[in-house]
């Protein structure tokens, strides 16, 4: 991916580093060569040539670029499971992943870690914005999931004879979840997404259900480890929470029902979760008027209650949480990652400044980029987002993506007011 040339000055706003430290109220930034070189008071600063190019925040919010941990580029309005697996083909999904990573960089999301992605389509995306073909945020890739054989992911009936290659690889036992990790390795994933336990969205496989044995996911792990790869995992019910902590899952998805076992492994592993809570809240709400059945409606209540008081839970204990809210259904949209933060300060109860942190400088930890990405501060690369706004006062500022002055990859606006215009 391109970095920026020359010198970039970006100022007369507030400066929230994305560390949870309070902001400096007027702050500046100073960037050469795509990387940050200062960050801190206005005062402060390096002089800089009178000619330098400059971008004004308003006096609103000078930031880090947010990151979505879990993201789906494939998903495109789904509202049946066919539209998951057998609606479109395999090139018609991938324009609308492009389409997808297009929009994630226009609502100010500079990184995003893949969570599951038709076809493969993930990591050839990933060449093309860091070969700048297209825009998107810095991916982090998985390729297809990998599930139990009856578990979450398997719901086309057995005498269809259709199987679901495309979307997700199907286990019987440790053997054969070695072998599905080393078709990922092929593939050119990075991360490894695996499903211990099921939904409310499952008939049959539901929250409290398991997908997977302990075997297999310490097999799928153990594989995935040998060959350098990281394993998401999809954990709701409180025993798969376990299994997976303990066979050494690098993220937890949701960790829905969590108990004081459950935190004792996650704190002492220091392993990060990603809630993904608006999809449950969107289910909650939106429901009805997409037909979901009052069944699936209920478990969502549940899954909503139980994984907001989980990471309340987690929170409090000292444990690190990324933002990422399973986009890409017709209840909730593309476009909508934000409300994913506006739902932890107005509903879960979490401050402003720790639901950015949580979006920013973990969700860097997450990607394992934390040393270029993530917080403003000097060496790291330029993903910036200028908002004219006061975010910490209004996190909802951040749903409105015509408040953002510049999105900035390695100090190169790509998205805003200011894109096209040379900042």
């Amino acid at each position: 991916m391109e970095s920026g040339k020359g010198a970039l000055l970006i100022h007369h706003g507030q400066l929230v580093d994305g560390t949870g430290a309070a902001p400096v109220p007027d702050g500046a930034v100073v960037v050469r060569d795509g990387r940050i070189r200062y960050a801190g008071p206005r005062k402060g600063a390096p002089p800089t040539e009178p000619d330098v190019p400059q971008v004004d925040a308003r006096g609103g919010t000078i930031m880090p670029g947010l990151i979505e941990a879990h993201f789906h580029a494939t998903y495109f309005n789904v509202a049946e499971l066919a539209d998951l697996d057998m609606k479109y083909p395999v090139e018609y999904v991938t324009l609308l992943a492009a389409s997808n990573a297009k929009l994630a960089l226009e609502c100010g999301y500079t990184a995003a870690r893949s969570g599951g992605c038709l076809h493969n389509i993930d990591v050839w995306l990933r060449k093309a914005i860091d070969s700048g073909l297209c825009p998107g945020p810095r991916l982090a890739v998985s390729g297809r999931e990998i599930c139990g054989a009856g578990g979450l992911m398997d719901w086309n009936p057995e005498y269809w004879k259709l199987g679901m290659e495309g979307l997700i690889l199907l286990v019987n036992g440790p053997v054969e979840a070695r072998a599905a990790v080393r078709k990922l390795v092929k593939d050119g994933a990075e991360w490894v997404k695996i499903y211990p336990t099921g939904d409310a969205a499952s008939p049959s496989a539901d929250h409290r259900a398991l997908c997977m044995t302990a075997e297999e996911i310490e097999a799928a792990i153990r594989e995935a480890h040998n060959y350098r790869l990281k394993v998401m995992g999809h954990c709701r019910a409180s025993e798969g929470i376990k299994m997976s902590l303990r066979a050494g899952m690098d993220t937890l998805e949701h960790a829905t029902f969590m108990d004081s076992e459950a935190l004792d492994l996650l704190l002492s592993r220091d392993t990060p979760v990603v809630p993904a809570l608006h999809f449950e809240h969107a289910s909650v709400v939106r429901g009805k008027e997409f037909k979901l059945p009052s069944w699936c409606i209920d478990g969502h209540k549940e899954t909503l209650e139980a994984g907001a008081e989980s990471a309340r839970m987690i929170l409090k204990a000292g444990g690190r949480l990324g933002m990422g809210g399973d986009y890409g259904f017709a209840w909730n949209p593309h476009g909508d990652y934000a409300r994913e933060l506006s739902f932890f300060v107005d509903t879960v109860g979490f401050s402003t400044l720790e639901t950015i942190k949580c979006a920013t400088k973990t969700g860097a930890e997450i990607m394992g980029r934390e040393k270029e990405i993530g917080t403003l501060a000097e060496g790291k690369l330029a993903d910036i987002l200028v908002v004219d706004g006061d975010v910490v006062k209004d996190i909802k500022v951040l749903e409105d993506r015509s408040r953002f002055i510049a999105v900035l990859q390695g100090g190169i606006v790509k998205a805003g007011r200011l894109a096209g215009k040379g900042g």
